[in-house]
Order: C-alpha cells, then structure tokens, then sequence
C-alpha cells in the first residue's frame, strides 16, 4: 500500500453533533483503536513544571544562525540545521530538541511518554507523545526562541564523507523557519543564501554514497490526506529533491549515532535484514513479465530508482518491491556488539536520534550518544529502558498503521462516494488471491476489487458502494 502522510495541524478532534460523516468515521477509528485524545493532568503538570524549571545547557551557540526545513503546519520542531564549506569539505551542525532536558526518568510524563510510543496522526487532529507544552512550546526549535538542543557537529569531505563528529548540548536559537516548498525555489532560483543552498549540493553528494554502498528507497507514491476548511481532499502528492536532501542530513546523522554506539557496544540501532535471494528472485521474475528491463548486474536499490510512478507497469513493480523492504526492527545492545547491525535499506548501520519530540526511542538514543562522546557514563536510566524499547515500538508502529489505514479507508470511501454507479481508470498494481488491488488514476485511491486482469494493465472499475461510516469501499472490473 502507499505510504500515507495525514496533515493534522490540530489537537483537539472535532466530532459533534455537527460533525459530517467523514468527521464522525474518525472519532469512531479513536473509539475502536481506545486512542487518548486527552493528555493525563499529572504528566501535564510535571511538563509544566520542567518548563519552569529547565536549565540550558552552558555552551552558548544562540548567535549561529540554525534554520528549520519542516511542513508549513508543523510546531513540533525537532530539527535545525547549518551548513558551511570547511575547506574541500563541509561542517554539518544539526540541532536536535533536547527532550530529555523535559523529562524527568521514572515520572509521570516517562511514563505516558513510553505508553504512547510515538505521535499519532489522523485527519482532524494529531494524538502528540509529548504535550503541547512541551512539543509545541519549549522543547520545540522554534525560529527566535532560545532552545536546548543536542547539537551535532559533522565534518565532511569533499566527498561527503564523514571524517570526524561529536554531539554535545548547547543552548541555540533558529534564525530561520522554511518549508520544504520555500527551499526548493529559493534553491532552484539561485536566491538560498549559503547555508540553505549547501543542502543540494551535499545532499547530492550523500546520495552519490548511498548509491555506491547499495543503499534503496521505494518510491511509493505517497498518500496524503490534508483538511480544507470543512472538508478533506486526498492526493498523490510528489516528493520534492528538497526533502531528499534534508532527509540525507538525518541519514547521516543517524548512521554516525550508530557507529558511536557500535564503537562503545552500547545503544540501539533500527535494524531490517537484507531481502533473501528468493525474494530478489522473484522480484526479478516480476519485472520480466511485465517487460521493464533489468540487468543481471545491477543492484535492485538502483533498478528502484529507474522506476516511474506514472507508468502503470513499474506501478505494479514498485507495490511488489514492497516485499523487499520488511523485518525492520530496533535491536538494543549493552556489552556485545549485534550480529546483524545493519539497515538493509540504508545500507549501513543506522539509529533513530533526530526525532524525539515524536518518537520515544529517540531520547535515549540522544541520551547514549552525548554520554559517548565526552566520555562519560552513559546515564543509569538509559541502560535500564533499552531492552523495553523495541517492544514498545513495535506496538506503537502497528497502532499508528491501523489509524493511518482506517482514516485512509473512510477517506476514501468519502472521495468516491459521489461517484457510486461511475465508472473510474485504473492501474493494476497487485494481483491477490481474492481479485486485484487497483490505484485509481484520478482519485488517490488504492483499493481491492475482484475479478482477474493482467498485473500493470490499465483498467475500468464500476463504483459499486462507498460506505463511509463502514470505512469500505466495492468496486468491480467493468
């Protein structure tokens, strides 16, 4: 299935009385899946009160001039950045939210924190890890707002190498706030001043690596559901070369986390075995039926980049590359070093550290890798919550999949429910045991439908029901 991205600039859900059909199939998705809407008061107050009483950290970097890349909606800022030329090379220093400047190990906000895993998105409102007043307020990397951050300081060859690093804390104050839009016309058009426009330029060279290593991405179209006043639309929406780039920078980042915590044989990495050779093998088979060249002696990470996600053939390929992408884990370690310590799909090894507003297990992976690198102990706290963590993960991955997939169901039957008894294009993008799965070419809409038809063949499909309170949608071959 496509990756879903729902755009939930609002906390508090709006499902009364006068709440439309669509409105009222997401309280009932928050019903079902038992989903907090409410932060508990105890651990609001101790957030509170932490905010009253943080302390910044000594080392003083507010007069450097950081800038955040994040959707337009976003307040959760975990992220700022700044790029220079040093040399042949470059310097990478990237502020990372202090979180756990916020939370007190052992209380009440720990652990509501640990029971929500992760922020949750649905259409109408987004369920945060951590409250407002911290994800939004004074945790988060807010352009003007003097912030404690973990900063980490990268030096790059002009290769894009990496040839030293360290992370420490320091106080900072994000001098800009841009969109990913915002950077890629600034960049396009040759007005990003220096520090914006090195994002291209190392984020291509990062790319080049990644490519040379046998690292992949799967181009899946991504599924985005965004409100509009009253109602919502859904959308294909393309990824900008801009998020490649930023996303280059938390790459990097992640896989220097990683080999600290390798080097000390302590931490946690996000882990995902490489694809079997039988899976390889079909998926070689795949791509001969349906005719989209592949040579024997390239590597299936480059082949997934020649595939267009217009073509209806390498549509099909892409859903089917999907089997190539699983087991992902996080594997914790204290003592020994992992047998199998690398991402698959990054082609190194990797960790989760640039996201701890809205992701738990980045907190202790900052934590660690701060520890390590002025040569300290790492904190008591964090040794005691690594083995729980990947539990904690997985539970909360498998939640937040159920609630991106039952809106994107009820958002779906709401898109085609005025065009019942219609019959719409279509691509087949998987055959399955019960029928086929169809992306519809003009609707943003994935869905099953049985019957049987060639795999990347265009298609008709009739409309037969869209049910929205049901979250369920009928089509038939036409």
């Amino acid at each position: 299935m496509p990756k879903r991205q729902i755009v939930a600039p609002r906390t508090q859900p709006d499902a009364g009385a006068d709440a439309g059909p669509l409105e009222q199939a997401f309280h009932a998705v928050r019903q079902e899946l038992q989903l907090p809407t409410d932060y508990p008061e105890p651990a609001v107050a101790e957030a509170q009160r932490a905010v009253e009483a943080v302390r910044l950290p000594e080392r003083d970097e507010t007069a450097l001039p950081f800038f955040t890349i994040d959707p337009p909606e976003s307040k959760d800022l975990d992220q700022a950045m700044l790029l220079e030329r040093a040399g042949e090379g470059y310097r990478v220093r990237y502020a990372i939210a202090d979180v756990p400047a916020f939370v007190q190990p052992g209380g009440a906000l720990d652990a509501e924190t640990r029971r929500r895993g992760q922020t949750l998105y649905l259409p109408d409102l987004r369920i945060p890890l951590h409250p407002e007043v911290v994800s939004e307020g004074a945790a988060s990397l807010l352009p003007g707002e003097v912030r404690p951050a973990f900063v980490w300081d990268i030096a790059l060859d002009a290769r894009g190498e990496v040839t030293s690093a360290e992370v420490y804390r320091a106080q900072v104050r994000s001098q800009d706030r841009f969109d990913y839009d915002q950077v890629q016309q600034a960049i396009d058009g040759g007005s990003a001043p220096e520090r914006v426009a090195l994002l291209k330029e190392i984020g291509d060279k990062r790319i080049v690596l990644e490519r040379e290593r046998g690292g992949a991405s799967l181009p899946m179209p991504e599924q985005e559901i965004t409100r509009d006043g009253d109602s919502y639309t859904l959308s294909f929406r393309p990824v900008l070369p801009s998020e490649d780039w930023n996303s280059q920078i938390s790459l990097l980042t992640g896989m220097v986390a990683a080999e600290m915590m390798l080097h000390a044989q302590i931490g946690i990495l996000r882990t995902m075995p490489a694809a079997d050779q039988e899976a390889l093998q079909r998926f070689h088979r795949q791509a001969a039926a349906l005719g989209v060249p592949w040579p024997a002696e390239q590597p299936y990470g480059e082949f997934l980049r020649t595939l267009d996600r217009s073509d209806p053939r390498h549509l099909a390929l892409i859903h089917a590359a999907t089997t190539l992408f699983r087991g992902a884990g996080y594997t914790p370690f204290d003592g020994d070093v992992p047998d199998q310590p690398e991402q698959a799909a990054v082609a190194a090894p990797y960790a989760h550290v640039t996201a701890p507003l809205r992701r738990l297990v980045d907190r202790f992976g900052l934590a660690i890798c701060e520890a390590l690198s002025r040569d300290a102990e790492v904190p008591e706290w964090v040794k005691q919550a690594l083995p729980t963590l990947p539990e904690i993960m997985q539970r909360t991955d498998q939640l937040a999949g159920k609630v991106e997939r039952a809106c994107a169901d009820a958002t779906e039957a709401a898109v085609l429910s005025s065009h019942v008894g219609e019959s719409v294009a279509a691509s087949v993008v998987e055959k399955r045991e019960k029928g086929v799965l169809l992306q519809l070419k003009d609707f943003a809409v994935v869905q099953e439908c049985p019957g049987d038809a060639e795999l990347g063949a265009d298609v008709q499909a009739v409309v037969v029901s869209a049910d929205i309170a049901a979250r369920k949608v009928v089509l038939r071959l036409a």
